[in-house]
């Protein structure tokens, strides 16, 4: 009888199971169309780092399922080559790259964990991982998402370096120090 009654329970409760947790994997392209920018400045001056996206590991595998109005992602990430980004100079370039300690961690990674319903395209709600050195931070992400043959996915957001062990470089023997925080703009084409 006790066999009989649990048969029952698991058959009930997988009648009452949403068909909407069932995992879906697709992939994407992030199209060479894409822009990501590093943003900071020094008690001097500004400086910006463009990421080349045509160097972008595509395609992206997507694995993903419902929970109610949110889509919740498995190892989907974006991952970037720290070596591809340029400051626009071969030293700040370099600068850039030690900041990062690139010899050692030669990636950063840009982890989807969460996003809210997609029904109010101006402010999606991200859940995101952040992986730099080494180290992962988790960042809650608005985001607007455009959707015209392409999907076009705007947003940003502030970084400190402090958060990721990273020391703020220092010239002309400390008259020139990097600020902490560093903003992280991207405009990303998906195709």
């Amino acid at each position: 009888m006790r066999r009989v009654v649990f048969i029952v329970f698991i058959l009930a409760a997988l009648a009452f199971t949403n068909k909407d947790t069932a995992v879906k994997n697709t992939s994407v392209v992030v199209s060479s169309k894409s822009t990501l920018v590093v943003k900071g400045t020094t008690n001097v001056h500004s400086f910006s780092c463009v990421f080349d996206s045509k160097r972008l590991k595509n395609p992206v595998y997507v694995t993903y399922f419902t929970n109610g109005e949110k889509f919740k992602f498995k190892e989907t990430a974006l991952v970037l080559d720290s070596g591809c980004f340029d400051c626009g100079g071969k030293g700040i370039n370099r600068d850039f790259q030690k900041i990062l300690k690139s010899e050692t961690y030669p990636q950063i990674k840009l982890i989807l964990k969460e996003t809210s319903s997609l029904e109010d395209k101006t402010n999606v709600q991200t859940l995101v991982d952040v992986e730099i050195a080494g180290i992962r931070k988790e960042y809650k992400i608005p985001v607007t998402v455009n959707s015209n043959g392409s999907t076009l996915i705007k947003g940003g957001l502030k970084v400190c370096l402090s958060d990721y062990n990273l020391e703020q470089p220092k010239k002309m023997f400390g008259l020139i120090t990097v600020d902490d925080e560093i903003f992280i703009d991207f405009n990303l084409v998906v195709e």
